[in-house]
């Protein structure tokens, strides 16, 4: 999961529920401080939250881009079911297109999606469904199909662990097995983040990053603008594969430098002047 440097948002951003025709969802939104060149829609990754893009909110405000990023259904801030078929990846895509409509952003083909990781593979999913609100597409460190082998053995551990214990008893085994990598990351915020996700969303797409098919063909038949963006290392997916993606795609490629599969925390500035220069160049 990405591991935001801090849960407190820039002065640029307000937290609200975003209604929808689908129920509410917690949103960080924040306005830029002249005109709206755009709007972007970002969707968290596997065991993330909004907070992820939080150091992604004032360059990218600043750079004239209204930002709304979500907490998916039975992520963190909101709420969800006890019953994993409410997390299919349809009812996902069916929420991310409900989410776009919400923003009122000018009618058709004014929002730029952007997905990071498993949001990628929902974002993609929604283009699919119905590309007609979307500007553009950026997949952020998501690939072509299921994660690889190692991730995939610790997705199973993980289900595995989730239907015999507690969320908290699951997170002191985590932190045993995985401690943060960052001292300065905020671990308490973490666990909180953890302890309010829905057990049935982790493991119904937790299933999904180890069966979903390679839909590059379909994407790639769509007039729709596609960035392939990532860190210049990725264990969840081999950053060649990404670049092979890309071409498929014939998408714009960006490697972020020194950044690894959360380029969003790594390398947030690099990686906000990337979305903007290539979101500027639509």
């Amino acid at each position: 999961m990405s591991r935001p440097h801090t849960f407190t948002p820039p002065p640029c951003a307000h937290a609200h529920q975003l209604r929808t025709s689908r129920g509410d969802f917690a949103v960080l939104d924040a306005s830029p401080p002249g005109a709206t060149r755009g709007t972007a829609l970002l969707l968290p990754g596997y065991m993330g939250s909004k907070e992820d893009f939080l150091a992604l909110l004032e360059p990218l405000s600043a750079a004239g881009y209204r930002i709304v990023a979500v907490d998916g259904r039975g992520q963190y801030e909101t709420d969800g079911t006890d019953r994993q078929e409410t997390y299919a990846q349809g009812e996902l895509a069916l929420d991310v297109l409900a989410q776009a409509a919400a923003l009122g952003a000018g009618g058709e083909g004014t929002v730029h999606l952007l997905g990071h990781s498993l949001g990628g593979q929902i974002a993609r999913a929604a283009v699919l469904l119905d590309a007609s609100p979307f500007r553009s597409l950026t997949l952020m460190s998501s690939g072509p199909a299921e994660v690889v082998e190692a991730q995939q053995l610790k997705v199973k551990v993980l289900g595995d662990a989730l239907a015999t214990l507690s969320m908290a008893e699951v997170w002191e085994a985590m932190r045993a097995l995985d401690p943060p990598e960052d001292t300065a990351t905020d671990g308490e915020a973490l666990r909180q983040r953890w302890l309010r996700h829905r057990p049935a969303q982790l493991i119904a797409t937790g299933r999904q990053l180890v069966t979903e098919p390679d839909r590059v063909a379909e994407l790639a038949a769509l007039p729709l603008p596609v960035h392939v963006l990532s860190g210049e290392r990725d264990d969840t997916w081999p950053v060649p594969l990404l670049d092979e993606m890309a071409q498929r795609l014939d998408a714009h490629r960006t490697r972020i430098t020194g950044a690894e599969h959360s380029p969003n925390t790594d390398r947030p500035e690099q990686t906000a002047a990337a979305l903007a220069a290539f979101w500027d160049s639509l």
